[in-house]
């Protein structure tokens, strides 16, 4: 629970450094198709499937038991995802904390059955070879 408390502090940090203008639309709509299935993959309960799909980044910060614990302790009480809307995407080539890079933080105003309104914060961030992964999951 300690590393889920100091995450969710990383992600908050994340969410008031300065943001840049994305260069290239396409960056933007890879992240959101990466956080998208990525979430999907949450949504279906299958958590160390999504610590295994997420970047380097978060899995060395937390082992996939911890992310797993974690998980079960803060999104399996919400029960199933009844309706998500992105309301936010900033892309970022620094974050507060992280290695610079390209980020995309993105909120989702999100609804769960034993959860009228939630916020979701998803960041992915682009990997060696290219590829858009997630790096950071928040819930507010």
């Amino acid at each position: 629970m300690k590393n889920l408390m100091l995450f969710g502090l990383i992600l908050c940090m994340m969410l008031t450094a300065g943001s840049v203008a994305a260069q290239d639309s396409g960056k933007e709509k890879a992240a959101m198709a990466a956080a998208e299935t990525w979430l999907s993959v949450v949504d279906s309960g299958k958590y160390g499937q999504s610590w295994e799909e997420a970047a380097e980044y978060l899995r060395n910060a937390l082992s996939q038991e911890e992310w797993v614990q974690a998980l079960k302790t803060v999104r399996s009480p919400l029960g199933k995802c009844l309706s998500r809307k992105v309301i936010r995407t900033d892309y970022r080539t620094a974050l507060p904390g992280a290695p610079d890079g390209e980020y995309v933080v993105i909120q989702f105003e999100s609804s769960f059955e034993n959860k009228k309104s939630a916020i979701e914060t998803v960041t992915p961030m682009v990997e060696k070879g290219g590829a858009w992964r997630v790096s950071g999951y928040y819930i507010q």
